[in-house]
Parts: structure tokens; C-alpha cells; sequence
């Protein structure tokens, strides 16, 4: 065995995808999540709001791998909803590493999840590295408090590694799977402009850039995980439609996306990031999924 990994948010789509890849390895994985698990993975059970956990979770981990977080787009912004998109990412950090000082257990490393949403919703063609300044929008702030508490870990002498995540394509959900039923139902079309920069990354780059930041002791602090170069919302829908074999609808202008999502997450959908992928490429770690069609061939096309 290579080691044992705690994932959190481990059911979800990339945590799914990790787990399997991890145990594909050799790694040991368990859960933890709100409820016991299902399947063959073990699980071992938290609540967040009322900051219960099993401590054997602490002690079954030579490594934690923190995803969980409430979905951003699954709700109208209420204040309400604001709220538990924040705790749950930072409330969850606090009561890991909260846990982790409890009980003085050597941890190899604690690597978590973060968002190119750092740096705001709309930084337009400029070339993003992770020293560029935090943005101004409610994403920016999620990002920043959730990173603040993973921070946390540093404290504890534990190696700390960030990544800060751009859109996934999977073909098990997300943002691509969306994409592709509404260009099924023949109801797909830019949005805006159709010109905003979609910084994107297939699944398996990403969750092989955990297996990274697992076994490279050298890594530490906040890497971008975003492709090796952006396309533009215009490009990756026509891409989609000609493998669908569908047309697109003229784009949908920006005052109607604001009037259906509300202001601040239509500018999530408006707006557009230019990220680099340089500082993770000098880590040695080399991206499988470096163009649009034949990503998207892959995922769309392929059982």
C-alpha cells in the first residue's frame, strides 16, 4: 500500500474520479461524509453544522484531501445560501484541522481544493499566475476564507497544498454534461459575447494533479489546476455542437442570462479567466488533455 487517503466531498464527481484512481494505485481510501457510505469504500461519517466527527477518520489518514463544499451554482444567491456555501467549505476546513490538533497525529499532508474564482469572475485576456490579485466578487471571497482555513494546517507542521481549480469537463457531470443536454435538446448557445475564456481541465489532469500533490513532498502552497490554454465560450460551444451533430441558437445576451441566474452568477458565466498553468508544470507534472476536440471527443464520444 501506498498510503491511506481521507477524502472529503468523496462521492462528488472529481472525488469519485480520485477515488477510483487512487485505488487503481494502490492507495487505501475512505470517506468522510454526512452519512455511511454504500458501496466498498470505507466511510466514516461527519456533520459540519453541528461539528461532529468520528475521529477514527483522523487516525485512519496518512493524507486528507478536502473537496467538499455546497454546490455554487445549485441555488439563488439568498444570503442564506451565501452562508452555507462558505461553511460548508470553511467550517468543514476548521473542524479537520481543529481535530487534527486534538489529537497530535503526524499527517503527511493535507491538500484541499480551492477556485480560479480567487481571482474574480472576469479577468479578461491577462494572463492569471497565482501571486495575481485576489478579485472583488462574493467567489473571491468563498476562495479566500476557505484557503485562510486550510492555512490552518501550516501551523501544525503539516504540508499544505492548494488547488486552485478551473471549469472540469467529465463526462459524469458538471459543467460539460450541462453544456451537452441543453445542445441535445437543440436549445445550446454562446452566452454574452461568446468571446470570455473558459479556463478548463479534463478530470483525470486534475485528479492525477492530486496523486501529484500527494507523493511530491516538494510541493506546497496554492497551485492554479486549469488546462494547458484557454478557449473562448464560442469555441467550446461550437466544438460540442459539430461532435453532437447539432446547431447552436444565436447567443443568449448578457441582460437575459442576469435576469434568470441573477447578477452575480450570470458574471460567473459572463465572465472569463486567462489562467497559467506554468508554476504546476514546473513540478515535473505533465497534462495529458492539452486540446479542445479531442478532449471533448473523449468525453462526449467515447462509453
Amino acid at each position: 500500500m501506498n498510503g491511506k487517503v481521507l477524502i472529503t466531498g468523496g462521492t462528488g464527481i472529481i472525488g469519485s474520479r480520485l477515488t477510483q484512481i487512487l485505488k487503481e494505485k494502490g492507495y487505501e481510501v475512505a470517506h468522510l461524509s454526512r452519512s455511511t457510505g454504500k458501496g466498498d469504500i470505507k466511510t466514516f461519517v461527519w456533520d459540519i453544522k453541528t461539528g461532529a466527527i468520528d475521529d477514527n477518520a483522523i487516525k485512519f489518514a496518512d493524507y486528507i484531501v478536502h473537496l467538499a463544499g455546497a454546490n455554487v451554482f445549485e441555488k439563488k444567491w439568498t444570503s442564506e445560501v451565501k452562508q452555507e456555501i462558505i461553511d460548508s467549505r470553511v467550517k468543514s476546513a476548521d473542524l479537520l484541522i481543529d481535530t487534527l490538533k486534538k489529537l497530535k497525529l503526524p499527517l503527511k499532508a493535507f491538500i484541499s481544493a480551492s477556485a480560479i474564482g480567487y481571482y474574480g469572475a472576469d479577468t479578461g485576456d491577462k494572463r492569471i499566475v497565482e501571486t495575481s490579485p485576489k478579485g472583488k466578487d462574493f467567489i473571491s471571497k468563498v476562495t479566500e476564507e476557505w484557503e485562510a482555513a486550510v492555512d490552518k494546517a501550516v501551523a501544525l507542521g503539516i504540508r499544505t497544498v492548494k488547488l486552485r481549480t478551473g471549469i472540469v469537463f467529465s463526462k459524469d457531470g458538471g459543467a460539460l454534461e450541462q453544456l451537452a443536454k441543453t445542445v441535445n435538446k437543440s436549445m445550446g448557445a454562446s452566452v454574452g459575447s461568446g468571446k470570455q475564456l473558459i479556463s478548463w481541465i479534463h478530470i483525470d489532469d486534475l485528479c492525477n494533479m492530486y496523486v501529484k500533490a500527494i507523493e511530491d513532498e516538494s510541493m506546497s502552497g496554492v497551485y492554479n489546476a486549469a488546462g494547458i490554454h484557454p478557449d473562448t465560450n464560442q469555441e467550446v460551444m461550437k466544438e460540442v455542437a459539430e461532435l453532437l451533430g447539432k446547431n447552436l441558437l444565436p447567443n443568449v445576451p448578457s441582460f437575459i442570462l442576469k435576469m434568470m441566474l441573477g447578477g452575480e452568477r450570470a458574471e460567473m458565466v459572463l465572465g472569463g479567466n486567462n489562467i497559467s498553468e506554468e508554476k504546476i508544470l514546473n513540478t515535473g507534472f505533465q497534462f495529458k488533455y492539452k486540446e479542445l476536440k479531442p478532449t471533448l471527443q473523449e468525453l462526449l464520444l467515447q462509453n
